[in-house]
């Protein structure tokens, strides 16, 4: 048999939706709470509002959505390094964090954005041994 050459790679980036006007909470929240870049959108995309943002590979996209309503449950989980100490510099810019150990293996808090966006933070449990 041989092996396909097409296929999925990679998540790219996750796109998440805020209401009109909201960039500069946007910008404080993702670029100094979460620690995050900003990057460029192209002229293009950069016309609709929004932003973008980068931490190593990842990348989330903040679209503007006139008649916006922040999703119930759904939410990217993003990993972490030093679940603790996120928490805690989350908690230092004034976001609220909520732990939930209900995922074996790992330790993992919610927080919301500035938009009510549901966003999970996740590091694995270190390996007995």
């Amino acid at each position: 048999m041989t092996a396909p050459t097409c296929g999925l790679a990679a998540v790219d980036h996750v796109q998440l939706a805020a209401p009109p006007g909201s960039e500069d909470a946007l910008r404080a929240f993702y670029g100094d709470a979460l620690g995050m870049t900003e990057i460029p959108k192209p002229p293009v995309l950069a016309a609709r509002g929004g932003c973008w943002f980068a931490a190593g590979p990842v990348q989330l996209h903040l679209g503007i959505e006139e008649d916006f309503r922040p999703a119930k449950k759904a939410h990217p989980g993003l990993r972490v390094t030093g679940i603790v100490e996120y928490a805690a510099r989350l908690e230092a810019h004034g976001v609220p964090t909520e732990w939930d150990a209900h995922l074996p293996g790992h330790r993992r808090f919610y927080a919301h954005d500035p938009a009510g966006n549901r966003l999970e933070f996740l590091e694995p449990e270190p390996q007995a041994g």
